[in-house]
């Protein structure tokens, strides 16, 4: 099995994200388990913060984000939630994206999405993007070129196929749509991943080892932490913005992220990047 769905826990998956009810390879079990998960397990990659390597074998992921209740970034989500879609008999495709969010040039592809299949026809899943991610799955579309656009929650998202055949996932923001990255078809394997994860986690130019970032995306509001400044952003463009102070950070981890650090591990973070700590 590509996505060693065999070796999962899928009754402590279940459990972690909240799912009750029966579990079988059709858009109904798939739509709610992306879901669940999106609202259950934050975006965040504070092992690198603490100096720690990000692992991608499945026995680390359950560890981390099952039984620990810890979060992760976009190999780690995307990886246990193919597993987990895997066990239950549904026929999952790794891709490869370049992301476009704040881009000024065409980046690398170093991030995970899945292809999914099910009810004949295939869905594009992405539990591992953060704040604006996909809520729950959005059809891939075809090589018609009609735009892919559907309603989650409060946000908007489409799928637009470009002339040299890239998809491109976007999202409607209040002054108008935005890409969040582009993809293609190329099949991607767990091995790919690695390559990427290195990069991503070690290298000195990765956005992901500057500084703490937590996201988490809700049907009406999207949350994000970067560095020490708290965003709460909601459909029609407004925001609460504010900084979050040593004293109170895993307050603030608990509380819009549902991350509960150990007593070591925050006094650690503070120390190694909030000013003043």
């Amino acid at each position: 099995m590509t996505w060693n769905g065999e070796e999962l826990d899928i009754e402590a998956y279940l459990a972690r994200i909240g799912y009750e009810g029966e579990v079988k390879p059709d858009f109904d079990t798939l739509r709610a388990l992306h879901r669940a998960h999106v609202a259950s397990i934050p975006f965040e990659n504070l092992e690198m913060m603490l100096g720690r390597p990000v692992p991608l074998d499945l026995a680390a992921l359950q560890d981390k984000l099952v039984r620990q209740r810890r979060g992760g970034y976009c190999y780690e989500q995307n990886l246990l939630f193919a597993a987990a879609l895997e066990r239950i008999g549904f026929t999952v495709t790794g891709l490869g994206a370049r992301v476009r969010v704040g881009a000024s040039s065409r980046r690398a592809v170093t991030h995970m999405l899945l292809k999914v299949e099910a009810d004949g026809r295939q869905w594009h899943c992405d539990v591992g993007f953060g704040a604006e991610g996909l809520l729950e799955p959005i059809p891939m579309g075809d090589e018609s070129g009609v735009p892919q656009n559907m309603r989650q929650g409060e946000w908007r998202f489409g799928i637009v196929q470009e002339a040299n055949g890239a998809r491109v996932l976007r999202t409607e923001r209040a002054d108008g749509w935005s890409d969040l990255y582009e993809y293609t078809l190329e099949e991607r394997l767990p091995v790919d991943y690695v390559v990427m994860n290195h990069y991503t986690s070690t290298h000195p130019r990765s956005p992901f080892i500057r500084r703490p970032v937590l996201q988490r995306a809700a049907p009406d509001v999207r949350r994000t932490l970067v560095g020490e400044h708290l965003t709460v952003t909601r459909p029609d463009g407004t925001t609460d913005e504010r900084d979050v102070s040593a004293d109170e950070l895993s307050e603030v981890v608990v509380r819009e992220f549902d991350i509960e650090l150990s007593a070591d591990d925050s006094a650690e973070l503070i120390r190694a990047h909030y000013a003043g700590a």
